[in-house]
Protein backbone atom coordinates (compact mmCIF):
# COMPACT_ATOMS: atom_id res chain seq x y z
CA UNK A 1 0.00 0.00 0.00
CA UNK A 2 1.34 3.41 -0.55
CA UNK A 3 2.01 5.92 1.83
CA UNK A 4 0.84 9.56 1.98
CA UNK A 5 2.00 11.08 -1.91
CA UNK A 6 5.54 11.53 -0.24
CA UNK A 7 7.87 12.75 -3.03
CA UNK A 8 11.55 11.77 -2.21
CA UNK A 9 14.63 12.25 -4.58
CA UNK A 10 17.26 10.49 -4.23
CA UNK A 11 20.61 12.17 -4.74
CA UNK A 12 22.89 9.67 -6.08
CA UNK A 13 24.13 8.00 -9.29
CA UNK A 14 21.65 6.77 -12.15
CA UNK A 15 22.56 2.99 -12.89
CA UNK A 16 24.63 2.52 -9.76
CA UNK A 17 23.43 -0.34 -7.70
CA UNK A 18 22.88 1.50 -4.51
CA UNK A 19 21.11 4.27 -5.81
CA UNK A 20 18.42 2.28 -7.81
CA UNK A 21 17.41 -0.44 -5.33
CA UNK A 22 17.21 2.74 -2.86
CA UNK A 23 15.07 4.76 -5.46
CA UNK A 24 13.39 1.20 -6.14
CA UNK A 25 12.62 1.45 -2.48
CA UNK A 26 11.19 4.90 -2.22
CA UNK A 27 8.91 4.12 -5.26
CA UNK A 28 7.47 1.23 -4.22
CA UNK A 29 5.98 2.69 -1.51
CA UNK A 30 5.12 6.51 -2.63
CA UNK A 31 4.81 5.57 -6.67
CA UNK A 32 7.43 8.77 -6.67
CA UNK A 33 10.92 8.51 -8.40
CA UNK A 34 13.62 10.68 -9.04
CA UNK A 35 17.43 9.95 -9.26
CA UNK A 36 19.19 13.51 -8.97
CA UNK A 37 22.55 13.63 -10.56
CA UNK A 38 24.77 16.56 -8.31
CA UNK A 39 26.47 17.98 -11.20
CA UNK A 40 23.46 18.70 -13.07
CA UNK A 41 21.57 21.04 -10.75
CA UNK A 42 20.86 24.98 -11.02
CA UNK A 43 20.30 27.36 -8.05
CA UNK A 44 18.13 30.60 -8.47
CA UNK A 45 18.59 31.56 -4.92
CA UNK A 46 16.50 35.13 -5.60
CA UNK A 47 13.87 33.08 -6.73
CA UNK A 48 14.61 30.30 -4.00
CA UNK A 49 14.48 27.37 -6.30
CA UNK A 50 17.07 24.90 -7.27
CA UNK A 51 16.68 22.70 -10.59
CA UNK A 52 17.52 19.05 -11.40
CA UNK A 53 15.58 19.33 -15.23
CA UNK A 54 12.37 20.31 -14.93
CA UNK A 55 12.04 19.73 -11.29
CA UNK A 56 12.44 21.80 -8.68
CA UNK A 57 13.99 20.02 -5.75
CA UNK A 58 12.41 22.92 -3.09
CA UNK A 59 9.21 21.97 -3.89
CA UNK A 60 10.16 17.77 -2.77
CA UNK A 61 8.82 16.44 0.89
CA UNK A 62 12.39 15.27 1.21
CA UNK A 63 15.72 14.19 -0.58
CA UNK A 64 18.01 11.43 0.02
CA UNK A 65 21.77 12.10 -0.27
CA UNK A 66 22.89 8.60 -1.40
CA UNK A 67 26.24 9.55 -3.58
CA UNK A 68 27.24 13.21 -4.51
CA UNK A 69 29.56 11.91 -7.22
CA UNK A 70 31.74 8.44 -8.29
CA UNK A 71 35.04 10.66 -7.08
CA UNK A 72 35.95 12.36 -4.26
CA UNK A 73 36.44 15.88 -4.94
CA UNK A 74 36.22 19.43 -3.35
CA UNK A 75 33.79 20.18 -5.87
CA UNK A 76 31.32 18.12 -3.72
CA UNK A 77 31.47 20.53 -0.83
CA UNK A 78 29.91 23.24 -3.54
CA UNK A 79 27.39 20.64 -4.34
CA UNK A 80 26.46 20.06 -0.53
CA UNK A 81 26.13 23.77 -0.36
CA UNK A 82 23.31 23.76 -3.13
CA UNK A 83 21.43 21.10 -0.76
CA UNK A 84 21.87 22.93 2.41
CA UNK A 85 20.06 25.61 0.09
CA UNK A 86 17.09 23.47 -0.42
CA UNK A 87 16.75 22.10 3.17
CA UNK A 88 16.44 25.97 3.97
CA UNK A 89 13.42 25.54 1.64
CA UNK A 90 12.01 23.50 4.04
CA UNK A 91 12.91 19.64 2.32
CA UNK A 92 14.08 17.61 5.10
CA UNK A 93 17.42 16.20 3.92
CA UNK A 94 18.57 12.95 4.67
CA UNK A 95 21.65 12.72 5.50
CA UNK A 96 21.97 16.80 6.42
CA UNK A 97 24.11 18.51 3.99
CA UNK A 98 26.37 20.12 6.96
CA UNK A 99 26.94 16.82 8.94
CA UNK A 100 27.68 14.88 5.40
CA UNK A 101 30.53 17.87 4.84
CA UNK A 102 32.94 17.19 7.26
CA UNK A 103 33.14 12.80 6.47
CA UNK A 104 34.09 13.50 3.08
CA UNK A 105 37.34 15.81 3.78
CA UNK A 106 39.85 13.22 5.21
CA UNK A 107 41.62 15.58 7.73
CA UNK A 108 38.25 17.00 9.05
CA UNK A 109 36.90 13.49 9.71
CA UNK A 110 40.10 12.38 11.35
CA UNK A 111 40.15 15.74 13.05
CA UNK A 112 36.62 15.40 14.40
CA UNK A 113 37.59 11.73 15.59
CA UNK A 114 40.48 12.44 17.47
CA UNK A 115 38.88 15.28 18.86
CA UNK A 116 36.30 12.65 20.32
CA UNK A 117 39.38 10.34 21.65
CA UNK A 118 38.24 7.74 19.17
CA UNK A 119 41.65 5.23 18.03
CA UNK A 120 43.11 5.44 14.49
CA UNK A 121 45.83 4.70 13.42
CA UNK A 122 49.19 6.56 13.73
CA UNK A 123 48.79 9.96 11.12
CA UNK A 124 50.77 12.35 10.17
CA UNK A 125 49.22 15.45 7.95
CA UNK A 126 51.65 18.10 6.70
CA UNK A 127 52.82 19.79 3.18
CA UNK A 128 56.39 19.51 3.84
CA UNK A 129 58.21 16.30 1.67
CA UNK A 130 61.14 16.05 4.19
CA UNK A 131 58.83 15.58 7.15
CA UNK A 132 56.52 13.03 5.05
CA UNK A 133 59.53 11.53 4.44
CA UNK A 134 60.60 11.16 8.59
CA UNK A 135 56.70 10.03 9.07
CA UNK A 136 57.35 7.16 6.35
CA UNK A 137 60.50 5.97 8.18
CA UNK A 138 59.25 6.53 11.38
CA UNK A 139 56.07 4.13 11.06
CA UNK A 140 58.20 1.61 8.81
CA UNK A 141 55.52 0.67 6.49
CA UNK A 142 52.59 3.70 5.52
CA UNK A 143 50.13 4.68 3.58
CA UNK A 144 49.44 7.62 1.61
CA UNK A 145 45.60 8.88 1.41
CA UNK A 146 44.12 11.31 -0.67
CA UNK A 147 41.98 14.35 1.63
CA UNK A 148 38.71 13.29 -0.94
CA UNK A 149 38.68 9.26 -1.94
CA UNK A 150 37.21 6.14 -1.39
CA UNK A 151 37.20 2.32 -1.94
CA UNK A 152 41.25 3.18 -1.61
CA UNK A 153 41.53 4.93 -4.75
CA UNK A 154 44.58 7.35 -5.22
CA UNK A 155 46.36 5.59 -1.60
CA UNK A 156 49.98 4.67 -1.87
CA UNK A 157 51.76 2.57 0.46
CA UNK A 158 55.39 3.49 1.18
CA UNK A 159 58.48 1.63 3.03
CA UNK A 160 60.73 3.82 5.75
CA UNK A 161 63.42 1.14 3.66
CA UNK A 162 62.48 2.43 0.73
CA UNK A 163 66.04 4.17 -1.11
CA UNK A 164 65.88 7.57 -0.27
CA UNK A 165 66.29 9.44 -3.53
CA UNK A 166 63.58 6.82 -5.13
CA UNK A 167 60.89 8.02 -1.80
CA UNK A 168 61.44 11.35 -2.56
CA UNK A 169 61.13 11.55 -5.85
CA UNK A 170 57.49 9.75 -5.44
CA UNK A 171 56.84 11.84 -2.91
CA UNK A 172 57.47 14.96 -4.92
CA UNK A 173 55.37 13.67 -7.90
CA UNK A 174 52.45 12.78 -5.09
CA UNK A 175 52.45 16.42 -4.06
CA UNK A 176 52.21 18.08 -7.69
CA UNK A 177 48.70 15.97 -7.63
CA UNK A 178 47.52 16.19 -3.51
CA UNK A 179 49.64 18.72 -2.47
CA UNK A 180 48.77 17.54 1.33
CA UNK A 181 50.30 14.87 2.61
CA UNK A 182 47.66 12.83 4.76
CA UNK A 183 50.01 9.61 6.13
CA UNK A 184 48.78 6.65 8.18
CA UNK A 185 51.49 4.08 9.61
CA UNK A 186 49.65 0.27 8.04
CA UNK A 187 48.85 -1.42 11.12
CA UNK A 188 48.82 -5.39 10.99
CA UNK A 189 45.10 -7.00 9.98
CA UNK A 190 43.43 -10.22 10.43
CA UNK A 191 43.43 -10.15 6.53
CA UNK A 192 39.85 -7.91 7.37
CA UNK A 193 38.27 -4.98 8.74
CA UNK A 194 34.91 -4.24 9.47
CA UNK A 195 32.31 -1.98 8.44
CA UNK A 196 29.80 -1.36 11.21
CA UNK A 197 26.02 -0.08 9.93
CA UNK A 198 23.98 2.60 11.66
CA UNK A 199 20.48 3.76 10.59
CA UNK A 200 19.32 6.36 12.35
CA UNK A 201 22.31 6.30 15.29
CA UNK A 202 21.25 2.52 16.42
CA UNK A 203 23.70 -0.15 15.32
CA UNK A 204 22.09 -2.61 13.17
CA UNK A 205 25.03 -5.03 12.28
CA UNK A 206 28.56 -5.42 10.64
CA UNK A 207 30.40 -7.34 7.61
CA UNK A 208 33.91 -8.29 7.12
CA UNK A 209 35.39 -6.92 4.03
CA UNK A 210 38.49 -10.03 3.73
CA UNK A 211 41.36 -9.63 1.57
CA UNK A 212 42.35 -11.66 -1.55
CA UNK A 213 46.28 -11.55 0.06
CA UNK A 214 47.19 -10.10 -3.72
CA UNK A 215 46.63 -6.71 -2.44
CA UNK A 216 47.46 -4.59 0.62
CA UNK A 217 44.16 -3.51 1.03
CA UNK A 218 40.70 -5.05 1.76
CA UNK A 219 38.50 -3.49 -0.72
CA UNK A 220 36.18 -5.12 -3.27
CA UNK A 221 37.84 -3.31 -6.14
CA UNK A 222 40.96 -4.74 -5.06
CA UNK A 223 39.61 -8.23 -5.15
CA UNK A 224 38.56 -8.07 -1.43
CA UNK A 225 35.07 -10.54 -0.30
CA UNK A 226 32.06 -9.54 2.14
CA UNK A 227 31.56 -11.47 5.01
CA UNK A 228 29.76 -11.69 8.03
CA UNK A 229 31.67 -9.65 10.84
CA UNK A 230 31.51 -10.54 14.90
CA UNK A 231 32.80 -7.39 16.67
CA UNK A 232 33.62 -7.28 20.00
CA UNK A 233 31.12 -4.89 22.61
CA UNK A 234 34.48 -3.03 22.68
CA UNK A 235 34.58 -2.03 18.95
CA UNK A 236 30.56 -1.84 18.57
CA UNK A 237 31.19 0.75 21.16
CA UNK A 238 34.00 2.48 19.54
CA UNK A 239 32.00 2.72 16.07
CA UNK A 240 28.64 3.58 17.84
CA UNK A 241 30.84 6.23 19.62
CA UNK A 242 32.43 7.28 16.36
CA UNK A 243 29.36 8.12 14.36
CA UNK A 244 27.91 10.01 16.69
CA UNK A 245 30.16 12.51 16.26
CA UNK A 246 28.69 13.28 13.09
CA UNK A 247 24.96 12.48 13.50
CA UNK A 248 24.57 11.06 9.89
CA UNK A 249 21.12 9.24 9.43
CA UNK A 250 22.97 6.16 7.71
CA UNK A 251 26.59 5.67 7.89
CA UNK A 252 29.18 2.46 8.00
CA UNK A 253 31.80 2.93 10.25
CA UNK A 254 35.13 1.22 9.10
CA UNK A 255 37.07 -0.40 12.15
CA UNK A 256 39.40 -3.17 12.64
CA UNK A 257 41.20 -5.20 15.33
CA UNK A 258 44.73 -4.33 14.77
CA UNK A 259 48.22 -5.40 16.50
CA UNK A 260 47.35 -1.98 18.43
CA UNK A 261 44.18 -2.92 19.67
CA UNK A 262 41.19 -1.75 18.18
CA UNK A 263 40.71 1.05 15.95
CA UNK A 264 38.81 3.25 13.68
CA UNK A 265 39.40 4.39 9.90
CA UNK A 266 36.86 6.27 9.07
CA UNK A 267 33.22 6.96 9.07
CA UNK A 268 31.61 6.90 5.92
CA UNK A 269 29.89 9.73 4.37
CA UNK A 270 28.01 7.58 2.26
CA UNK A 271 27.42 4.12 3.46
CA UNK A 272 26.56 1.74 1.12
CA UNK A 273 24.48 -1.09 1.09
CA UNK A 274 26.07 -3.99 -0.87
CA UNK A 275 28.18 -4.86 1.99
CA UNK A 276 25.75 -5.46 4.70
CA UNK A 277 23.17 -7.25 1.54
CA UNK A 278 25.93 -9.76 0.94
CA UNK A 279 27.98 -10.10 3.98
CA UNK A 280 25.12 -10.24 6.40
CA UNK A 281 21.64 -10.37 4.10
CA UNK A 282 20.35 -7.53 5.43
CA UNK A 283 18.18 -5.26 3.01
CA UNK A 284 19.34 -1.57 4.17
CA UNK A 285 17.98 0.16 1.14
CA UNK A 286 14.43 -0.98 1.59
CA UNK A 287 15.21 -0.25 6.33
CA UNK A 288 16.71 3.23 4.78
CA UNK A 289 13.45 4.09 2.54
CA UNK A 290 11.20 3.00 5.70
CA UNK A 291 13.01 5.21 7.88
CA UNK A 292 12.88 8.35 5.82
CA UNK A 293 8.88 7.66 5.35
CA UNK A 294 8.58 7.10 8.92
CA UNK A 295 10.22 10.24 9.28
CA UNK A 296 8.71 12.57 7.18
CA UNK A 297 5.31 10.86 8.19
CA UNK A 298 5.82 12.19 11.98
CA UNK A 299 7.05 16.05 10.61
Amino acid sequence: MKKKNLKIGVVGLTGKWSTEVLADAIEAQTGFRLVIDASQLKADFGARKVWFQSHDLCQLDGLIIKKIASKYSPAMLNQLDILRFVESCGVRIFSRPEKIAPSINRISGTVTLQQAGIPMPPTTFTESIDEAIEAIQTYQTAILKPLFSTKARGMQLHSGKTNLKKLRKALKAYKKQQQFFYIQQKLELPGEDMGLVFLGGEYQGAYARQSNQKSWNTTIRSGGKYAPAHPSEEIIEIAHKAQQQFGLDYTTVDMAESNLGPVCFEVSAFGGFKGAKEGLGLDMAQAYADFVIAQLKQS
